[in-house]
């Protein structure tokens, strides 16, 4: 008799006495599965879960980590099992041995899509569980064409002519108003070909941002993937106008204006998923410039332990976090994933025993049981007057998306002294910077010093794509660096891993495969303190912040070069050396 979902998380210190009472009474409650309860309040991760039921069910476990999540490409796979049937039912071929086809999918006790694979494929089906993230990403790496958009914009530029520029009736949106790219398109026109093709390619490779823009001899067609940006096949000079026009349509701009920037956004239903893109559209010498941000909400990490927190520094950011008031400020440039960060830290404290609200601009990720508002400046609703309004909701966490002016600072400072408990970002080069930079803002330093709980800042890493690196081995000079800077000790040497990146068809020849952060975190000490009251000087903070054994950037980026997940290079580009 197979063992209870709920007792195998225990032995495996997943969840606690008390996560398992709450997880089955709102499973009841909500006529959902124990599994999915679990995920909803994030008291595991869907990795955690999938391997827990796979010992529930007495059935192999596939992930990209232990190999068995890399499809055979020899094998011919994607004839037996076509993709729309793959992603309709969530399920992944693996390989082929004798009679038998090996087959990953959410849900192994589905004896009807079962017996329907069994006679789609001939063959006996040998199944295994994967979690549905990692089922979206292989198919995305199995399915994939590299040359869709080669092949689209080739055909294009063999008879683009001056068709019209589009109109509504040209925009195949589905009753929810979505874009649908699973379903064909109806429409003729290359144009709106190409669109759908620049998206699902961009969507493909994991792209975050899209930029085309024009040019007095060509035309550029980018795509922004784990930082860096990658030129792909651009469209004919022609065809731009009308791609443009195609855009503003889906996003509700206004396609006879040209003169000015004009931003928008809509939303695009994929592979089981809803993505937002957010449309921005530029007035340039040569023409218009369009970038899209695709937010894929699906794919972002919300779990606190997978960001890339050292332990300490993970113990650290959430008993600042459970404080009952003080300010918490992450720092970090524009797209460094503070947002996801902080979410993920809310997401985590979240009990209903407290009231969670958010201002925002603008709201990317919905947090379930939190309130969040979305700025609007241009009705009044800027941060100060909202932070203002939040006071006479009785809240006691409060989220605020960023600190831009004194007016704000302020507010967050008296909130954090009237008893709630206030986290926000700054823009600011490393975490202790914040000080100066809120003292110029205003806040007094001896109110400062008192409500500060902690500061941190992050960058984004590339990891390096687990199919193609290769070791390799440093030299001394750059090995007694790696030493000195991250504070090791010189005896683990014989433990450390360096790798290289290389590239390859699975990462798309960059050698690297999505982002992790790194951190430095600093609690506010007594010396600290003082130092922020007494003098504000910046070199004897950052003293005191080494004396009390915190890690800096670039200390905590060397941990994850010695584990294997990054490159030497890579952090050398991303931080100093007095971070």
């Amino acid at each position: 008799m197979a063992k209870p979902l709920h007792e195998i998380m225990l032995e495996q210190g997943v969840l606690t006495q008390e996560q398992v009472k709450r997880a089955e009474l709102a499973a009841k409650q909500n006529n959902i599965s124990f599994a999915d309860a679990i995920l909803k309040f994030g008291f595991a991760t869907e990795e955690q879960v999938t391997m827990s039921l796979a010992k529930h069910f007495s059935i192999p476990y596939a992930s990209k980590e232990n190999g068995i999540l890399v499809p055979e490409r020899e094998q011919n796979l994607q004839e037996i099992i076509p993709e729309k049937f793959a992603r309709e039912n969530m399920i992944m071929p693996l390989f082929l041995e004798d009679d038998s086809m090996a087959v990953a999918l959410l849900d192994p006790t589905n004896l009807f899509l079962l017996e329907n694979i069994q006679l789609m494929s001939g063959k006996q089906i040998r199944p295994f569980i994967a979690s549905k993230s990692q089922l979206l990403n292989a198919m995305d790496l199995f399915y994939s064409s590299k040359n869709l958009l080669d092949e689209v914009m080739n055909e294009s530029a063999e008879g683009v002519s001056a068709e019209p520029t589009g109109s509504e009736e040209d925009v195949e949106v589905d009753s929810t108003g979505f874009l649908d790219l699973d379903k064909p398109s109806l429409s003729s026109s290359q144009y709106v070909k190409q669109v759908n093709a620049i998206l699902r390619q961009a969507i493909a490779e994991r792209a975050s941002d899209i930029h085309l823009e024009l040019f007095d001899e060509r035309v550029s067609l980018r795509f922004r993937i784990d930082g860096s940006l990658y030129e792909r096949t651009a469209p004919a000079k022609e065809a731009v106008n009308a791609i443009i026009s195609r855009i503003k349509i889906l996003s509700k701009l206004d396609i006879a204006e040209k003169r000015l920037p004009q931003d928008g956004s809509f939303t695009i239903r994929y592979q089981n998923r809803s993505i937002e893109v957010r449309v921005s559209v530029c007035p340039a010498v040569y023409g218009e410039k369009l970038v899209l941000r695709i937010l894929d909400k699906g794919s972002n990490e919300m779990n606190i332990d997978r960001l890339g927190f050292e332990p300490e520094q993970k113990k650290a950011f959430l008993e600042a976090a459970n404080l009952p008031h003080g300010l918490i400020f992450l720092t970090g440039p524009t797209g460094s994933g503070k947002s996801t960060t902080l979410n993920a830290v809310l997401t985590t404290i979240r009990t209903s025993e407290l009231n969670f609200m958010t201002l925002e601009d603008p709201v990317e990720y919905k947090l379930a049981g939190i309130s969040q508002v979305q700025v609007k400046p241009a009705i009044g609703l800027t941060f100060a007057a909202g932070l203002r309004s939040f006071l006479r909701q009785d809240p006691d966490v409060i989220l605020v998306g960023e600190v831009r002016d004194n007016e704000t600072a302020e507010a967050c400072l008296k909130a954090a002294l009237t008893g709630h408990l206030v986290l926000s970002t700054l823009h600011t080069n490393e975490a202790l910077g914040a000080v100066p930079r809120l003292i110029d803002m205003g806040m007094e330093p001896f109110l400062l010093a008192s409500s500060l709980a902690l500061v941190a800042a992050q960058r984004l890493v590339r990891i390096l794509c687990p199919y193609c690196k290769v070791p390799h081995v440093p030299d001394p000079a750059t090995l007694a660096r790696i030493i000195q800077e991250g504070h090791l000790n010189p005896q683990d040497q014989h433990s450390w891993t360096f790798f290289k990146a290389v590239g390859c068809p699975k990462c798309f020849g960059t050698g690297f495969m999505g982002r992790r952060a790194i951190y430095e975190v600093y609690r506010m000490t007594e010396d600290m303190r003082n130092i922020i009251y007494k003098t504000q000087d910046l070199v004897e903070l950052k003293r005191a912040a080494v004396r009390s054994g915190a890690l800096n950037l670039r200390a905590n980026g060397w941990r994850k070069v010695i584990r294997g997940q990054t490159t030497i290079d890579e952090i050398l580009s991303i931080t100093t050396a007095d971070e």
